[in-house]
């Protein structure tokens, strides 16, 4: 703690203390994530839930509100057609089961921290 005289502060003393603060980023993932989803998909949702839970941030691509992107999704994951198609620093993890067992087996916060 610092000491700083603080005029016309009412703390019943001559001098008031100031904590200084550091922030610091709690989120120690750096990948860039992306989703591919539709608002009303409950798998998208539940992939959506454990990232955010883990506070990664990601990008989310609505394949109804961008119709176009779909077949940019169908290229990028191999032929697969379904949402949610999830991608960590270009890499295709496949969907939501995918993401959740690289969870299980304690993989996942490594891909998302490089």
């Amino acid at each position: 703690m610092s000491r700083a005289r603080l005029p016309g502060l009412a703390t019943g003393g001559e001098f008031a203390y100031i904590a200084q603060v550091s922030f610091v980023s709690e989120c120690p993932f750096v990948a860039q994530v992306e989703i591919y989803s539709t608002l009303f998909c409950p798998y998208c949702a539940r992939a959506k839930s454990l990232l955010a839970k883990k506070g990664v941030e990601y990008v989310n691509i609505d394949v109804m509100e961008a119709p176009e992107r779909r077949d940019e999704m169908v290229k990028r994951a191999g032929g697969r057609t379904s949402v949610p198609q999830i991608f960590i620093n270009g890499e295709h993890i496949g969907g939501s089961d995918d993401l959740q067992a690289l969870e299980r087996a304690g993989m996942l916060d490594a891909k998302l921290a490089s």
